[in-house]
Order: C-alpha cells, then structure tokens, then sequence
C-alpha cells in the first residue's frame, strides 16, 4: 500500500512538472510600465502647476510693489495679448498705469490651469483698487478706481522656466467715481464679444435717488495708442434712469470699449426766486467689447456646392 501511494504521488508529482514546462506566466509588463508612465507623468504635472501657480504669485508681488524690471521678467520677449499690444507697448501702459495711481493694489485668483507639454493655458479672474488723490477738471473730489477683468493667459516653457507668451482677455470692467457717485450703483452693460460691423447696444443703468438729477454720455472708443476720444454728448436721463445707444462695431480688426460719462446734480434753494444747482458726482464707466475680424475665405455658397456633389 505504501509503494503504491509513494507511485501515485511520485506520478502525480511529475505530470504537475511537465504541466509547469508548458505553462507560460502572463506578462505584466506592459500594464506596469505604463502604470508607472502616469506616475511619472502626473508627477510632472504637478510640479508643473506649482511653478505656474509661484510664476503667478511673483506677478501679483511684482506689480504691487510696482517693480517693472522684475514684472518683465516673468513675460515672454514677444509677448503679444489680444489688442496687438507688444511687451514694449504693453508695459508702458503698466508704468502709465502705476504714475496715475501710485496707490494700485493687484489681485489676482487662478481659475483654472491646462497643461501641454512645455505650453499651458491659465484662466483668472483679477481685480484692482486704487485712489485718484487729485480732484477732477469738473468736482472738487477724490476718486476712486475698480476694475475687474476675466483673462486667459498663455504660457510657454523655455530653458525650464515659465514664461507668459500671450493674453487674451475675455471681459474687462473698469469705474472711476467722484464725491456721490461713490456711493451710487450703475453698470454700463455691453456684449462682451460682437462681429465687425455688427450692430450692438450698449445700456446704461443708474440707481439713484428720484429727487437728484443724472445726465449722461455713451460712446465708444477703439483700443488703440494714443486714444482718440469722440466728442461726449450729455443727456439727461429718463424717469427709469436707463440711457441706451447703438452702436456699430468696427471693421478694423481692433477691440472697443464701450465708455460711459456720468454726472451727478443736485439743486439746492437759495431763495423763493433762486435755485443753486451743483454737481455732487462725476464717473466714467468702461465696459471691453472684443470685436471678432470677419473671415472673407469663408464661402458658403461653395460649401454648399461641394456637398452636393
């Protein structure tokens, strides 16, 4: 009985070995190696978001301490944005900027960040602050700056470092207020993106008092150096306190701003025969209106002709 259990096992034994020589292992290679690829590659990804995200706290450092020299620093030699500013151009408007408001404060929150290799594209939504120490032309009043934007910036990676190659920005909105209008709730509401030479309206909205007196401009201006302004003409507004014009975007291939002039009165009795009227608040409102060039080598006629064919 013993040998014949020591047989069996011996025979079992051996048929279990030659099964092992055919068998094969499966490979695990591939899957491994490509596991250990998206490591590698979110690793580098995540480094790379936190030198944008540093990239991104320098220019807001920069540009609150007013330190042009390292600000240009941060950008690409030929930095363009989406008014066909340069990097020369572009930055003697930030030291303009910074001589008119030596007070500016810069605030700047990243939206989003994509990355393409050595390219990336950075979403944000920023803000500025700032006080006009000197009384307008029209009130003997300080001002007050705000402006908030909504920019895509593009950045590219040269020699291992970032750089901001170019800026698109999608909406823009900037109120200078003097005396009352500080305190006065109005919006200049314009499309944010329009076709040349398309028709667009542009509102304004002010929320004031019934016993005060508004008068006001719109007009339109081209993002263009040295600005060219239009002639204003002031009128008052209606009891609903809403001014509208129409507009014709431009077929320049440049961006507009839609500009808004208001002017706060206020009447004052002197006398049964003599009313004093007097302004009390002055504010300019500007609202970004991106202008999209047409596209003349777009036929749709052809188009048409093509596809039936």
């Amino acid at each position: 009985m013993y040998n014949l259990i020591m047989k069996k096992v011996v025979l079992s034994l051996v048929i279990f070995m030659a099964l092992l020589v055919g068998y094969a292992e499966p490979s695990f290679a591939g899957p491994i190696a490509d596991f250990k690829l998206r490591i590698e590659n979110n690793k580098l990804e995540k480094n790379a978001i936190k030198e944008i995200k540093a990239l991104f706290d320098l220019q807001t450092k920069y540009t609150n301490e007013y330190d042009l020299k390292k600000l240009a620093s941060l950008y690409a030699d030929n930095y363009m944005d989406n008014d066909g500013y340069s990097k020369k151009v572009y930055f003697k408007l930030i030291q303009d900027t910074w001589d008119s408001y030596p007070d500016i404060t810069y605030k700047t929150e990243i939206k989003n960040i994509k990355i393409n290799g050595d390219y990336a594209v950075v979403e944000t939504s920023e803000a500025a602050v700032a006080t006009d120490d000197e009384d307008s032309e029209l009130i003997a009043a300080h001002g007050e700056l705000n402006s908030t934007a909504t920019c895509v910036y593009y950045l590219k990676r040269i020699n291992q470092k970032w750089l901001i190659s170019a800026e698109h920005v999608l909406e823009e909105q900037s109120t200078l207020k003097y005396g009352d209008a500080r305190f006065v709730k109005m919006e200049l509401n314009a499309p944010s993106l329009i076709g040349a030479g398309e028709e667009y309206t542009a509102e304004l909205r002010v929320d004031l008092p019934k016993d005060q007196i508004v008068i006001a401009s719109i007009n339109k201006e081209r993002i263009v150096q040295p600005v060219k302004k239009d002639e204003e003409v002031f009128k008052q507004l209606p009891e609903e306190q809403i001014l509208e014009r129409v507009f014709v975007s431009n077929t320049d291939n440049i961006n507009e701003y839609a500009v808004a002039s208001v002017g706060i009165t206020k009447s004052e009795k002197v006398s049964d025969e003599t009313v004093k009227v007097y302004m009390n608040g002055l504010a300019f409102i500007i609202t970004r209106v991106n202008v999209v060039p047409k596209n003349n080598f777009v036929n749709i006629e052809e188009l048409d002709v093509e596809q039936d064919k």
